[in-house]
């Protein structure tokens, strides 16, 4: 898996590059590489966006400026590119990140990620350049970092061997190995404190009877919280 992000503060990737799935993947030979747009920017003083056609506050991220940084990075008109791998807006409006679709952008070979700044893109970056928005909640940050984080966090930790125990992403929340609900709750040592106890069957020993417990709680959860 190849990903690469495309931001204003490439920086910012390396304490997340640090972390030990996201270490674990890179050892194996995966790669989160981080490309700034002012690297490549068209305009003068590495400015890279402009006030908004139409009047309002903020500034949005120029289409030219994102196109160069594109060609650059992959030598080809940034239209074609999106038949060559998945180009992926993160906005706010975009489609929410679910395990589903982080199952599907794990079994892609390279994704890129553009993240926006101040009020976004031009329309035009999203309408010819990309594949498609994803969101990671219906909320407004103040750019796209965080979320490429996020997305970048949850595929590949999907990938074989970035994580210590080969069914930690098969049996955990919204997973297909507990029907898509969330995760049943978890107990460790000791067994029982001030009073607040293990449930009996987690120290049975009985494999099946706490799958079958595990498996019910997740449904309970998945109903929700009791009124």
């Amino acid at each position: 898996m190849r990903i690469d992000v495309f931001t204003l503060f490439p920086h910012w990737f390396d304490w997340f590059r640090t972390q030990r799935h996201v270490a674990n993947a890179a050892a194996l030979g995966h790669t989160v590489e981080t490309l700034d747009y002012r690297d490549t920017t068209p305009m003068k003083n590495n400015r890279v966006d402009d006030v908004p056609f139409g009047g309002g506050a903020g500034m949005v991220l120029r289409v030219d400026v994102v196109e160069a940084a594109l060609r650059a990075r992959y030598g080809i008109d940034p239209v074609e590119l999106r038949e060559q791998r998945r180009v992926i807006a993160l906005t706010p409006g975009g489609r929410l990140l679910d395990d589903a679709l982080a199952d599907t952008l794990a079994g892609e070979e390279a994704i890129t990620l553009l993240c926006g700044r101040y009020e976004g893109f031009d329309q035009r970056v999203i309408d010819h350049f990309c594949s498609e928005e994803i969101s990671i909640g219906r909320y407004v940050l103040a750019g796209g970092e965080l979320a490429a984080m996020v997305v970048a966090d949850t595929v590949l930790r999907k990938l074989p061997g970035s994580l210590g125990h080969a069914d930690s992403a098969a049996e955990e929340s919204f997973s297909p190995a507990l029907d898509g609900g969330p995760e049943y709750p978890h107990y460790t040592r000791p067994a029982d404190w001030r009073g607040w106890t293990v449930p009996d069957v987690l120290l049975s020993g009985h494999h099946e009877q706490i799958r079958n417990w595990r498996l019910e709680q997740s449904r309970r959860r998945a109903k929700g919280p009791l009124p």
